[in-house]
């Protein structure tokens, strides 16, 4: 095989090259969208590309176009080159890239400090080295919630000292394990294969459930492909593991799952601005209300640099536990010294450690982070019968609301956006993140020039970024009557979820309608369309059920999407486990089956088994549409270098058409809600 060349499965196109070392600092997701990138400059050289091309061409590449300028990477290219005039391939392409990479981290300031926060960021492609500490802390997590399982109990213990976890990990079935732990019910674990050999499709089909199943609770994932699970890439591996065990530590850190963090606030608005915080800002802030009350004033930022002394952790739990103190901590000067009794003393309560002492003074921030999450989960120190509780019952707790923004803001996180959603209500004010979003689905349609980037100090700068989103959103179309950019400033829940479900719909619609113009039906897409798809598909393989509409209230048990999915992937569903949905226990486990289907096909879909049971509208329509998507999409290698395979296209955006889209009001049955009004 040449260098560059493609592999195929299953219609997963990967790229292999003659360097194992050169591969090894790609994944295939990058490889693909980079090899497009050189063809594309290729092209435009009239088929050959030179060494002084790139200084000029590699500027529209994503950080060393970002980051350097063009006098920058020609001096670069200067440096280490005698000559700028030979041709060049695409492994030597991808050696200048990655030569402009370190020089762009180096002038940001990055250094390996940062080569295992994974949390956030687990798919840079400069740092591939993994932190054997936290390898050793996840394995030992692994160990401890799965060794009951009854697939997985053959393979634990798993040694953390060799590579034993990224080679189980090869099958898919343990990440997928590990996601439902994380938050249970995620994936219908009929759905993963779990014969004891599995074959290459099997594996891919595992790997695609557990990417978009770990998408679906969260996780960045926008630079992993299924390969690199199958190849045992083993820093992508432990990130997106870091992740998950990241969600399920700190699942309990809201109102509604402790209520008892009401001790923190003293009135119903500030109750309400804690609802609002991610978690890791909850914890800090229980963290440094316990310190006060031991007298340490000293308040705690991060995970990291403020807690290296082991002084925080030694006041912590003497406040929680004093009666497993040790006296001595408080005296002792040297901070490796005091983080082993501070370990020693979350041992005598009973907390599992996620970090020895060096991890402390090291000031890992994952580690640390996971640590003091355990101690919470374990002994949280917040009063059972505190007054304030009260405010809950005056707190505003609209379950659809709750609901709608899970499913946006796992949805925006899927596109790449610059920062990370924890709240989509709080994280969209600015408008920056919406812009980004907006230009992503419709690429030259923002006026950059007029956006203001974060962080941002004059509120009238949100007010403008706003306006100009509102501005776009009628440009496309969207129903925004008497709607100003100040409505998303605020914080207008109803006016921001309608605003994302027609940017999430327009996506999907031009989506298809990208799909439509290569035949000879190119219009546009309406939601009758769609309807009418399904139908065919379920009525030409003799399905015995029908969706007249998407309120159609007999969608419940569930029996329509099966036959659909069945329709259009013969072996996906497995009918001796279909219920027949009459009851609500039925329907529901009908419900978690499709969804876990769905995604072990490629889509990528962010609803719960509860839309499924009570027909959201919204949800049946972009269920519907993804499966639709799905089918229809072919698997060329050009779409695959833009970021192709089963599970990372569902969300690939297409050029902008400023022609109106079609709304078919007898399909969808619109509600008002979709139409922004004040």
């Amino acid at each position: 095989m040449k260098r560059g060349d493609s592999f195929s499965m299953a219609g997963y196109v990967g790229v292999c090259l003659s360097d194992p070392w050169l591969q090894n600092q790609f994944t295939q997701v990058e490889l693909r969208t980079l090899r497009s990138s050189f063809l594309e400059m290729k092209r435009e050289c009239s088929g050959c590309l030179k060494l002084v091309h790139l200084p000029e061409k590699m500027s529209r590449l994503k950080h060393v176009g970002e980051d350097l300028t063009e006098e920058e990477r020609a001096a670069l290219l200067n440096q280490s080159h005698q000559s700028l005039e030979p041709e060049v391939d695409f492994e030597l392409f991808l050696r200048v890239y990655l030569n402009f990479q370190t020089l762009a981290t180096e002038k940001k300031g990055h250094g390996a400090k940062n080569a295992s926060a994974f949390l956030k960021s687990p798919t840079s492609t400069l740092l591939h080295t993994i932190s054997e500490s936290e390898k050793a802390s996840y394995v030992a997590h692994i160990n401890n919630y799965l060794s009951e399982d009854e697939f997985l109990k053959k393979y634990l213990p798993i040694d953390a000292s060799t590579n034993d976890l990224f080679e189980i990990a090869k099958d898919g079935v343990l990440i997928c394990k590990l996601i439902n732990v994380a938050v249970p019910g995620t994936i219908d674990e009929r759905a993963i294969n779990t014969k004891s050999m599995l074959n290459p499709w099997e594996r891919n089909e595992n790997h695609t459930l557990c990417l978009n199943s770990a998408k679906a609770i969260g996780c960045t994932v926008v630079n992993i492909g299924t390969q690199d699970f199958i190849e045992g890439r083993r820093h992508l591996v432990l990130g997106v593991i870091s992740q998950i065990i990241k969600i399920q530590l700190l699942a309990d850190l809201n109102l509604k799952k402790t209520p008892q963090l009401m001790e923190l606030v003293d009135d119903s608005q500030d109750a309400e601005e804690l609802m609002n915080l991610p978690p890791e800002k909850i914890l800090l802030r229980w963290m440094n209300f316990q310190l006060r009350k031991g007298g340490y004033m000293k308040t705690v930022t991060n995970f990291s640099s403020d807690v290296k002394d082991a002084e925080a952790y030694a006041h912590l739990l003497n406040v929680l536990a004093p009666e497993h103190g040790n006296p001595s901590v408080f005296s002792v000067k040297d901070p490796l010294a005091r983080a082993k009794l501070v370990l020693e003393h979350a041992d005598r309560m009973g907390c599992k450690r996620y970090l020895i002492a060096k991890d402390i003074v090291d000031g890992s921030p994952n580690l640390n982070l996971a640590f003091v999450a355990h101690i919470f989960q374990h002994r949280n120190g917040l009063s059972t019968e505190t007054k304030q509780i009260r405010f809950l019952n005056i707190m505003p707790d609209d379950a659809q609301i709750s609901r709608e923004e899970r499913v946006f803001r796992f949805w925006l996180n899927s596109q790449g956006s610059s920062s990370y959603i924890d709240n989509v209500f709080e994280d969209l004010r600015n408008g920056w993140i919406l812009l980004e979003t907006l230009d992503k689905i419709c690429p030259g349609i923002v006026n950059w020039k007029i956006a203001s980037r974060p962080p941002i100090k004059m509120p009238f700068r949100k007010v403008e970024n706003c306006n100009q989103v509102v501005k776009i959103g009628k440009e496309l179309k969207f129903s925004l009557v008497n709607i100003a950019g100040n409505d998303i400033v605020q914080g207008n829940k109803k006016l921001i979820l309608a605003y994302l479900w027609q940017l999430m719909r327009h996506q999907m619609l031009q989506l298809l309608k990208s799909l439509r113009l290569h035949s000879s039906h190119g219009r546009e897409i309406s939601d009758a369309d769609i309807l009418q798809w399904a139908n065919d598909k379920v009525r030409a393989s003799k399905g015995q059920t029908r969706m007249e509409s998407f309120k159609d209230k007999s969608l419940s048990n569930g029996i329509f999407f099966l036959e659909l999915l069945s329709s259009v992937h013969s072996r996906s569903v497995n009918w001796s486990l279909v219920t027949k949905g009459l009851t609500d226990q039925e329907k529901m486990m009908n419900a978690t089956y499709i969804i876990s289907i769905a995604r072990k096909m490629g889509c990528s879909i962010f609803l719960l088994p509860e839309d499924i049971v009570e027909v959201n509208q919204r949800m049946m329509i972009m269920l519907t549409a993804t499966v639709m998507y799905w089918t229809l999409k072919p698997p060329s290698n050009e779409e695959a270098a833009c970021g192709g395979g089963a599970s990372d296209t569902e969300s690939a955006s297409v050029g902008y058409s400023s022609s109106n889209l079609t709304t078919d009001d007898s399909a969808s049955d619109s509600s008002t809600d979709d139409t922004l009004q004040t």
